[in-house]
């Protein structure tokens, strides 16, 4: 009882720290200030729609948050059916990691970079560990339907988004062989070089293999190895070897990826899967792109009001910023094509340079003073009992939005334009104190007691 009246003072103390916070800053700007530093109050504008997973998603850090009695994760058990084979046991500590990657109110803001990455690797680490018992490195449709239920009820149990399946299009076929002819691992190991593919991917260069691809590369001949099991190529016409055996590939791809997950640890299989995610995920921009008639209108040849085009692109980027967090290397993927979108539209400015925009401006806003690039090595959220839910975020790097150039495209990992680091210029990924104002310094104060609240 005591313990209970003790959290409830404390909780009574945050609130009236929270409302002390928020009268002394209102004394030096008004409550409209405030909301638009929050990023909290942006006016719609009827030429971009908005765009999001969800169609109309709450504002990234609420001004309002829940109760503080609200509970980071449920109280109650997950609900599984009973009839999954795969030993969740074996990935217990990945599937917390998991689940504060995709926690429930962040999950869509990080899917493509952190969330979803994280929960396919952790999802071909558990049948590849599972093999182990069961020598097979795929199930069966029916099996695979239970187990991926019984997968997200337990990391639902643990505060992740209950619809996970939607956010990162799983479906039962993930856990299949697909059409890839091997699933045995005594047939996977006498079709394969085994101990060559494990030797180029037992432990890769997180910064090189994005470009070496040696791991990569070993992955594609010994998928290619397996999927050539399937059928006699020259009892095929052309195109349709090339379009089937390009399935078979990709199938057997997967495959190849659950066998390493058994044969690495658990900690070592997941450096080795998240890495070679985010070369993926780093070579494209994961924004949707809204039109963009009224930019090309206000910034287009004969541009005679500079106001009117730099209140165009930054309405336009806002909209951006609703929909995901970026990498860096994405944010240069994004600028780029935005860019060439804005070129072909007659826009042949910089207006990235004339209006200061900047890659950050790409990403989703999480702090008073600036966007959230993430780090183009794999990074995982952390949580804290105190201060909540954190990552870290490449707030040092204030570089300006390349606008692209004939000379320079495309933009890739592999020959960057403008020198990105892999890890942020801070360890810890916080903001300098010393660059905030004192109304900043308050706000942001405010914000990681909120934070603090929301997950306690």
């Amino acid at each position: 009882m005591r313990d209970g009246v003790s959290r409830n003072f404390k909780l009574y103390l945050l609130d009236v720290f929270l409302l002390l916070l928020y009268l002394q800053y209102s004394s030096c700007s008004s409550a409209d200030s405030l909301k638009g530093s929050l990023n909290m109050d942006r006016k719609e504008d009827a030429l971009l729609p908005e765009i999001s997973p969800t169609g109309s998603p709450q504002p990234f850090l609420p001004l309002l948050a829940p109760s503080p009695l609200a509970p980071y994760t449920n109280s109650t058990l997950p609900k599984l059916s009973g009839l999954c084979t795969l030993k969740f046991d074996a990935v217990e500590s990945m599937m917390g990691v998991t689940s504060i990657d995709c926690v429930a109110p962040f999950a869509e803001y990080l899917a493509n970079v952190m969330c979803c990455p994280q929960l396919e690797t952790t999802l071909v680490i558990l049948i590849g560990q599972s093999s182990k018992y069961t020598n097979m490195l795929a199930l069966n449709g029916t099996l695979a339907k239970h187990c991926l239920s019984d997968f997200q009820q337990i990391l639902v149990s643990q505060g992740a988004n209950d619809t996970l399946q939607h956010i990162c299009s799983l479906h039962p076929s993930n856990l299949t062989e697909g059409s890839c002819p091997v699933k045995d691992v005594r047939e996977f190991e006498t079709t394969v070089e085994s101990s060559s593919l494990l030797a180029a991917c037992r432990k890769i260069d997180l910064v090189n293999e994005c470009c070496e691809q040696t791991c990569q590369n070993a992955i594609s001949e010994a998928a290619k190895k397996l999927a050539l099991k399937a059928y006699d190529l020259l009892s095929m016409q052309g195109a349709e070897v090339l379009s089937d055996h390009s399935t078979r590939v990709n199938d057997c791809r997967n495959i190849v990826h659950r066998w390493l997950g058994s044969k690495l640890d658990p900690n070592g299989a997941k450096n080795v899967l998240r890495g070679l995610s985010n070369c993926k995920n780093n070579k494209v921009c994961p924004l949707v792109f809204p039109n963009t008639s009224h930019v090309t209108k206000a910034c287009g040849d004969g541009m005679n009001n500079r106001t009117a085009c730099c209140n165009s692109i930054e309405s336009y980027v806002s909209h951006l910023q609703r929909q995901s967090f970026v990498t860096n290397l994405q944010a240069l993927d994004c600028a780029a094509s935005l860019g060439v979108k804005l070129q072909k539209a007659n826009v042949g400015k910089n207006i990235y340079n004339l209006c200061h925009i900047s890659l950050k401006d790409f990403s989703v806003q999480v702090r008073v003073v600036s966007g959230c690039l993430l780090p183009s090595l794999p990074s995982d959220a952390v949580l804290d009992q105190i201060t909540g839910i954190s990552f870290v975020c490449d707030l040092n790097d204030n570089i300006p939005a390349p606008w692209p150039s004939l000379s320079h495209l495309p933009v890739s990992s592999c020959n960057k334009i403008v020198k990105i680091p892999a890890l942020p210029a801070a360890a810890s990924g916080q903001t300098s104190m010393n660059s905030l104002s004192i109304g900043s310094h308050l706000r942001l104060l405010a914000l990681t007691v909120l934070g603090s609240l929301y997950y306690t």
